[in-house]
């Protein structure tokens, strides 16, 4: 089997738990990883901003550890040194602006650590529920929005059944203009187009000299399946939805709540065992 050197891994359902907690176990495959000389880099759709204190939590905030942050769109060290930004135009974030706010959806534009949040009608975004940790500003209308700032992504979290009911009915130009998934049940994401998770750790692992065949990634959402498609070795956590499932190398047997990220890092990186490979 190839040798692992770069470690991705996903964040929600897959390195966290449920209540967001990073496992004992997770911990320890993680810090033996790094121990023999194996970058983890934190791949995730959030901003730094938004993952707390898990970087000083995994012992990975040293100047040469990474994380590939915004789906791609921002490769950085963890001191918060830019490596590489793609974001998207106003004109892009206006247009998809015009395309959501018609079905009724609420609207969320990210800028680093910053969120401007437009509700649709009758309808308020969620997505404070599920990043809690950045800041939110209320703008009444699009004309508000700053215009000397990045325009990282853009973000539609509602009640789960509308917004798969909205997925269906949305414009194709969202879906060919854009870079445009889900990450989270109640979470739909839209970047510039040819951003994603692969892209983002393609550009890192050029910078660090380390072929795609050395690169095992763990995720669980369609925003993870470029990276597990792109890798040596994707691997699909237990709970993984099931396209990411049918996209990925392994499998693991446990899922989020049970340290399925320890399992494969002990399975395919520590020991470098072949079995349980699809």
């Amino acid at each position: 089997m190839t040798e692992i050197k770069l470690i991705a891994l996903d964040l929600d359902n897959t390195l966290f738990d449920d209540e967001k907690r990073v496992s004992k176990a997770n911990k320890e495959a993680i810090k033996k990883a790094t121990q023999i000389g194996v970058k983890v880099v934190i791949t995730t759709g959030r901003p730094l901003k938004a993952i707390g204190n898990l970087l000083e939590e995994l012992d990975l905030n040293h100047p040469m550890d990474y994380s590939v942050t915004f789906n791609g769109g921002l490769i950085q060290r963890n001191d918060g040194h830019i490596l590489a930004q793609q974001a998207l135009s106003r004109h892009e974030v206006d247009t998809i602006y015009q395309q959501l706010s018609a079905m009724g959806l609420p609207v969320d534009i990210l800028s680093e650590g910053t969120v401007y949040s437009l509700s649709g009608p009758g309808r308020p975004s969620r997505y404070s529920e599920a990043n809690p940790l950045l800041t939110f500003k209320t703008l009444e209308q699009l004309a508000d929005l700053p215009e000397d700032i990045v325009y990282n992504k853009v973000v539609v979290v509602t009640d789960k059944d509308f917004l798969d009911d909205s997925i269906k009915e949305m414009p194709a130009m969202i879906f060919n203009d854009f870079e445009a998934f889900k990450s989270r049940e109640i979470i739909f994401e839209i970047m510039p187009k040819g951003v994603h998770k692969a892209s983002g750790l393609a550009k890192l692992c050029s910078l660090l000299g380390i072929k795609r065949e050395n690169v095992m990634t763990v995720g669980d959402e369609e925003n993870d399946l470029t990276m597990i498609d792109w890798a040596g070795l994707g691997v699909a956590m237990n709970n993984a939805a099931p396209i990411v499932k049918e996209t990925a190398k392994a499998i693991t047997e446990n899922d989020n709540n049970h340290s399925g990220v320890a399992e494969a890092i002990e399975k395919y990186v520590l020991s470098g065992e072949k079995d349980g490979i699809i």
